[in-house]
């Protein structure tokens, strides 16, 4: 009965939130008490049962799919239109974590932060073949093709009209070394082989890693790197799954997601040895959202009819637009909590040995 009564009481507090009715502050702090519970899961276990429980996890990701709900995931994310991601992101289209070196770095600032540091640490140089998987509107391929043009950038999307955006750009900002491909990862086969794999926040859609991963060595040349960018918690992973209203990130914005651990890879080290490792404190992902949330408040009179038009009509295009609010206050207060050190970006290094095959 208890349960009952608290289904109940959650789903009339989101119903009201999604129509703009409760204060951010009111948001904030229900967030911030469920994040509290989700956190204390890991604190109230002895070690050996967090370790146990992460190795069941790990072995059950073995026995499942490349990926799970892909169609889902697109259609939440990826064929939203293009419009609205350019009100609200910064001038790279960066969609998903950024650096914020400085207190004064601006959003594109941070993007750019962003991605020179991934070069660095995917340790790319010119000439070499780069595939990145999970593209987005392009920012680290437009990025990498620019500052490495003697480079041959392959971008993989599952999106058509990503495709259309970054073939664009490439053409305005003369970059001829940049393809797209259009392609559902469970089935992608690349044309060639490569020097560089980059993945950024593809692999939280991902959930048998070490398929996955296999399939990524044949796709490297010997000696060739495959660097990865995902968000994690630092200890604890686990799906994300729809059990009840309080999962409404679930159901609305990750469908078939994972939340790995920032030690989850190194139990897939199979066909690919870690070289590097890194961690990123979640506050730079959670201002990253902070601003999106302000630029998306601020151009609410053009994301307003974008939406509309994108999910059927000005009533479902209002409780969207207050549903993009709460994704990012919700993510926002996920990546701050604990002073980042809760929920944060992990950095992976791969390397094929050059006896690999």
């Amino acid at each position: 009965m208890g349960a009952c009564v608290s289904d109940r009481l959650t789903a009339c507090a989101i119903h009201l939130t999604e129509q703009g009715w409760v204060p951010d502050w009111v948001l904030r702090y229900g967030i911030r008490h469920l994040l509290s519970i989700r956190a204390a899961e890991a604190c109230n276990k002895s070690l050996s049962k967090v370790l146990a429980d992460k190795v069941a996890f790990v072995q059950s990701l073995r026995g499942m799919p490349v990926a799970v709900h892909t169609a889902e995931a697109n259609e939440q994310h990826y064929e939203v239109p293009t419009e609205y991601y350019l009100m609200v992101l910064g001038k790279h289209l960066k969609y998903s974590s950024c650096l914020y070196k400085n207190p004064t770095d601006t959003l594109s600032e941070a993007e750019a932060n962003m991605l020179a540091l991934y070069c660095q640490r995917a340790e790319l140089v010119d000439g070499q073949d780069i595939l990145e998987l999970g593209c987005g509107w392009g920012s680290f391929s437009l990025f990498a093709a620019a500052a490495f043009p003697n480079s041959k950038v392959t971008a993989v999307s599952n999106s058509r009209t990503q495709k259309e955006f970054i073939m664009g750009q490439a053409k305005q900002r003369g970059l001829g070394n940049i393809q797209v491909l259009t392609a559902d990862m469970v089935n992608f086969q690349p044309p060639g082989t490569y020097d560089r794999i980059v993945s950024i926040e593809m692999f939280e859609h991902m959930k048998n890693y070490s398929e996955l991963l296999r399939r990524c060595s044949t796709w490297l040349k010997s000696g060739g790197k495959l660097f990865v960018h995902i968000f994690v918690h630092k200890s604890m992973p686990y799906h994300f799954e729809v059990n009840g209203p309080s999962d409404w990130m679930s159901k609305w914005f990750f469908t078939g997601g994972t939340m790995p651990s920032l030690d989850l890879f190194l139990y897939f080290q199979e066909h690919l040895q870690l070289a590097g490792h890194w961690y990123v404190n979640g506050s730079h992902y959670s201002k990253t959202l902070e601003d999106w949330l302000v630029r998306h408040d601020r151009q609410r009179p053009g994301v307003l009819p974008v939406l509309a038009k994108a999910y059927g009509g000005d009533v479902n295009g209002w409780t969207w637009y207050n549903r993009w609010r709460m994704f990012y206050i919700a993510c926002s207060e996920l990546f701050r909590y604990n002073g980042g050190q809760e929920w944060g970006v992990g950095h992976y290094l791969f390397l094929k040995p050059s006896q690999s095959v």
